[in-house]
C-alpha cells in the first residue's frame, strides 16, 4: 500500500515563506511525475506544481515565480518551497502520484496565511 505523508503546513504571514514535504512509503525513483495540488473548501482542487525524472516542472500561473517544486528521489520526498505567500494562497495542501496504475493523494498538509 502506498502512502503520502505532508508536512510543513501551518500559519504565516503575508508575505513569509513554507517549504511542504511529501514522503512516500515507495521508492519515487522510477515515479515520473510528482505532483502538489490544493483546494481551498468551495472551490475545485487545483495543480500547483508538477516535477518530472528529468527535472522539468510546471507551475500555476497563480504560484510562478514564487514557489519551487524539487524531489530528493534518494529520500522519496518531493518538496514545495513558497515564498511571497498571499492570502489567496491559503488552502489544503495535498501530493500527488500517479504509480502502478493507481492514483495516490496524501491527507494534505493545511498552508493558511493570514494578511
Amino acid at each position: 500500500q502506498v502512502q503520502l505523508v505532508e508536512s510543513g503546513g501551518g500559519l504565516v504571514q503575508a508575505g513569509g515563506s513554507l517549504r511542504l514535504s511529501c514522503e512516500s512509503s515507495v521508492s519515487i525513483f522510477s515515479i515520473n511525475a510528482m505532483c502538489w495540488y490544493r483546494q481551498d473548501p468551495g472551490k475545485q482542487r487545483e495543480l500547483v506544481a508538477k516535477i518530472v525524472n528529468n527535472g522539468r516542472t510546471n507551475y500555476a500561473t497563480s504560484v510562478k515565480g514564487r514557489s519551487t517544486i524539487s524531489r530528493d528521489n534518494a529520500k522519496n520526498t518531493v518538496y514545495l518551497k513558497m515564498n511571497s505567500l498571499k492570502p489567496e494562497d491559503t488552502a489544503v495542501y495535498y501530493c500527488y502520484i500517479f504509480y502502478n496504475l493507481m492514483s495516490y493523494w496524501g491527507p494534505g498538509t493545511q498552508v493558511t496565511v493570514s494578511s
